[in-house]
């Protein structure tokens, strides 16, 4: 029988794969340099020559946009690998382990929660200067809660499934059932929380560059270009657009990615 994908999962893989397949063109090409400036041809609008115009500095739009995705992706990457890393191992230990630990892990996962996300990023790139991997670091920091939380219940979930005894009672150690019968039954939930939290970690940069604490230039960011264009919008709205669907296509790609993945797992449970 055919398996059927929501179309919440096929639209979001569609936007994901279309800004992917541009990131990695960007790695080898873009129709002009990225910060190549020419100041007699600023503000021009979409032609031949410059497919989404020009900014302020006569810097190609469309270039910039394509060596964003460079940006976007490896923040979100990077920044959702270190939340993973840390919630990996706070939610095994306190899902599997229960008692004290359980309640110590999870109160400090709640203390994290109960502070406003931005500010924390904004204290974090503050104290350690902006730039790139304290934005990624900070970003991590901010996942590792959801990612927790997610971890713990599903492993609190399956440590008393049948399997998971029948596996201890033939003597498998505790490696064993956490790494083998466990965490791969819980993927799916793993991995619908590394795809919203994806989304957020770009909206989170965008908004650190933004306000120019996040990557610095000349270094391009979507956040940093709306920064930038913010004084052009009537003048030049392709200068803000074009960044700003950038972010929204791949922001949204991610969650309808995410709530594809959860419609199958749901649809298999």
């Amino acid at each position: 029988m055919k398996r059927k994908y929501s179309a919440s999962l096929v639209l979001g893989a569609s936007f994901i794969a279309l800004l992917l397949a541009m990131m990695l063109v960007s790695l080898f090409y873009t129709p002009h340099g990225v910060n190549a400036m020419n100041i007699a041809g600023r503000l021009q609008g979409p032609s031949w020559s410059h497919w989404l115009g020009t900014d302020n500095f006569g810097r190609d739009v469309l270039s910039r946009v394509m060596a964003g995705a460079q940006t976007a992706f490896m923040v979100g990457a990077v920044s959702v690998a270190i939340g993973l890393a840390g919630g990996l191992i706070v939610g095994t230990l306190a899902g599997y382990a229960g008692g004290w630990l359980d309640e110590l892990l999870m109160r400090g996962t709640d203390a994290l929660l109960a502070f406003p996300g931005i500010l924390i990023a904004l204290l974090l790139v503050t104290i350690y200067k902006p730039g790139m991997f304290q934005t990624m670091l900070a970003i991590g920091i901010l996942s590792l809660p959801s990612f927790a939380r997610v971890i713990r219940s599903g492993v609190l979930q399956h440590r008393e499934a049948d399997y998971v005894k029948a596996a201890r009672g033939i003597g498998a150690g505790h490696a064993n059932l956490i790494f083998v019968q466990i965490l791969p039954n819980i993927a799916s939930s793993i991995v619908t929380t590394a795809a919203l939290s994806f989304s957020a970690a770009i909206l989170v940069e965008a908004a650190l560059s933004y306000l120019g604490l996040g990557v610095q230039p000349p270094d391009p960011s979507w956040g940093r270009m709306l920064n930038e264009s913010q004084s052009y919008l009537g003048k030049a709205p392709w200068f803000t657009l074009a960044p700003g669907i950038a972010i929204t296509l791949t922001v949204l790609g991610f969650n309808l990615l995410g709530d594809g993945i959860r419609d199958l797992r749901d649809k298999r449970g």
